[in-house]
């Protein structure tokens, strides 16, 4: 990721400290009350009032020349009984063709209208939740897991769209004409209105039984759909460690529990559905009877006309496919509302504060003093740190796995806040610099990187967006990569990404680190960021690294020990405590936990390997765990 000048590259579906974030089986993001989503929906369709106004008129006019059609006809037939013989038929005709042709257009340019306003105040609120993810912080993030923001973003979106471009129309519509034929059914006569009122109840209960069943399942369903792409995207992720302990069938069975969970959820939902649509049947059925029922004896009795009785029947039977698309979109309106909560919880999280006013670093000197951290409820994994590192220094963090290296690294790019002690840059707590100005102080470059899909000029340009093209061409020069980048298909202008040109890893690698040079910024830490390119490439990566941090302030978690040999300190850590520092040579002497790392990593015991340790041999290991 890059951000106001930083380069800052996580691990994907780790946490900071390199493992499995358990909190994510159990933690989501949150979800908005109704409340408080319609809140955030008002405010949206506050900002477009001219084109509310417009579509609600449209769609208002369309169902009113809806109901010209019965009341013509209902009029047709009293002037047959009246008059057999001299009833005339061509204006009757032309009245009802030209308002089902307005009410054809009108319903048309309506349903675009309603659509536009949708897609517009879902554009935004789709913004607004990329924004607020894209702010998250890295442990929140690792928390509650990717799969279910990820979820969010598509499953949930995709949901909402569809009732945005679809359903809301028809449900505006539909509302629209049960309000305006419910009012023309009194206008004809009272009595025939309060016989059609005789289904409302019927109608009532019929919701009264189904919304407060079906809810908690669409809610449960949306969720269930989230667990399902969180069990999928880890395993696709972790394919590699998944195969490397022959997992496979264990995480397929997640899968196949999670999909059941989901499947069974839908298959539930439908069947509460299609007991709420026999309860619909039979409130029409007595509603059209009742309306029959009266309207006979009125006719009977001299006190309404035929015609009445006709139209108010015809429009109490408009009234089947507007009522019954009320109650069918409440269907899908209780699978967009479970999925606008969603979104909308994650919309209305409150940016990250940041500090106002405070002084600036005075320099790119790093001071942690008493530093422990846990995870969560977990152990301690960090132990009373205490560091300075001078500026422009370069200091490597060595240690086995678990040792405590990349929380100690994610802790002074400002990315975890440690539970105990503190860390200042140039004198100022990390704490009362914020975020954003952390990013453009300190930098920080992981092994798994991400190549944008796009110009690989603009790749690179993310770092810092005024840079010029020839400011881009010097910083890839310095890592070493402008001749390859040259010798692309089309250059620097070459797509590259995922519907691109696709690099090598060490590739990926240098045009991170050419990130780092273009952000240029006073502190840059390499977490592992050559470990994986291998014998040749972490040779070139090496020198690219050494020539992207050149003059900054340079913190190393040290996955190869030969990046250690260069560093001008070396800082041992073991089980989260400073166990050793001292330089290479220093830490070769003292014959203490280094040399041992050393003498393991190298394959040999001869203390002068120093040549040959870029190209040594090391044991493999799976990625690791929280250090």
């Amino acid at each position: 990721m890059t951000g106001s000048g930083t380069t800052v590259e996580q691990p994907a579906g780790s946490a900071v400290g390199g493992g499995p974030a358990t909190a994510a089986a159990v933690s989501r993001l949150p979800i908005a009350s109704a409340g408080r989503t319609w809140g955030l929906l008002w405010a949206e369709f506050r900002r477009l009032p001219g084109l509310v106004a417009t579509a609600v008129l449209v769609v208002v006019a369309a169902s009113a020349a809806g109901l010209v059609a019965p009341w013509v006809l209902g009029q047709l037939v009293d002037d047959i009984r009246a008059d057999p013989a001299g009833a005339q038929l061509a204006r009757p005709v032309v009245l009802i063709a030209v308002a089902a042709l307005l009410a054809g257009a009108l319903t048309g340019i309506g349903a675009v209208l309603v659509a536009r306003v949708g897609e517009t105040v879902l554009a935004r609120l789709r913004e607004r939740v990329m924004d607020r993810a894209l702010h998250l912080p890295t442990t929140a993030l690792e928390r509650f897991g990717t799969g279910d923001l990820l979820s969010r973003v598509g499953d949930d979106v995709s949901v909402v769209t569809t009732a945005i471009t679809t359903t809301a129309p028809a449900l505006l519509s539909a509302l629209l004409t049960v309000l305006l034929t419910g009012v023309g059914l009194f206008a004809l006569d009272w009595r025939l209105g309060l016989a059609g009122l005789l289904a409302a109840p019927m109608y009532a209960l019929a919701l009264r039984w189904y919304l407060p069943r079906s809810g908690p399942y669409y809610a449960r369903e949306r969720a269930a759909t989230g667990d399902r792409a969180q069990a999928m995207i880890g395993s696709l992720r972790g394919h590699a460690t998944v195969r490397a302990y022959r997992l496979e069938a264990d995480h397929t069975t997640r899968i196949e529990q999670r999909s059941a969970a989901a499947r069974d959820l839908s298959v539930t939902v439908f069947r509460l559905f299609t007991r709420f649509g026999s309860r619909i049947n039979r409130a029409e059925f007595v509603g059209l009877t009742a309306v029959l029922v009266v309207g006979f004896v009125l006719v009977r009795a001299d006190l309404s006309t035929l015609g009445a009785t006709t139209a108010a029947a015809l429009y109490f039977h408009r009234l089947f496919n507007p009522l019954f698309a009320l109650m069918l979109r409440f269907d899908e309106v209780q699978m967009a509302g479970a999925s606008l909560a969603r979104l909308a919880g994650v919309a209305l999280l409150d940016p990250p504060a940041e500090p106002v006013g405070g002084r600036e670093p005075a320099d790119a000197s790093i001071e942690i003093t008493g530093v422990g951290h846990r995870y969560d409820d977990g152990p301690p994994v960090l132990h009373d740190i205490t560091l300075r590192v001078e500026p422009g220094a370069r200091v490597a963090l060595v240690g086995a796995s678990g040792a405590g290296k990349t929380t100690l690294a994610g802790i002074v790019a400002g990315q975890l806040a440690p539970t105990g002690g503190t860390v200042r840059l140039g004198g100022v707590d990390l704490a009362h610099l914020g975020e954003l100005r952390i990013r453009r102080q300190v930098a920080l470059v992981s092994q798994d990187v991400h190549v944008f899909s796009g110009p690989l000029l603009e790749d690179v340009r993310l770092a810092r967006a005024d840079a010029s093209d020839a400011e881009v061409r010097a910083a890839l020069a310095t890592v070493g990569a402008l001749c390859w980048v040259q010798a692309l298909p089309d250059g620097e202008r070459t797509e590259v990404g995922e519907v691109g040109h696709r690099l090598t890893a060490a590739q990926a690698q240098q045009l991170a680190l050419a990130r780092l040079v273009l952000a240029d910024p006073p502190v840059a830490i390499l977490d592992e960021a050559t470990a994986e390119a291998g014998s040749a490439g972490a040779r070139d990566l090496d020198r690219a690294a050494a020539a992207a941090t050149a003059g900054r302030t340079t913190l190393i978690v040290a996955h190869r020990l030969v990046q250690a040999v260069r560093a001008d300190r070396i800082v041992v850590l073991d089980q989260g405590r400073i166990v050793e520092t001292g330089t290479h040579d220093e830490l070769l002497r003292a014959d203490g936990r280094y040399r041992r790392l050393w003498r393991t990593w190298s394959g040999t015991a001869t203390p002068g390997t120093a040549a040959t340790a870029g190209t040594a041999p090391r044991p493999p290991r799976p990625r690791p765990g929280r250090h």
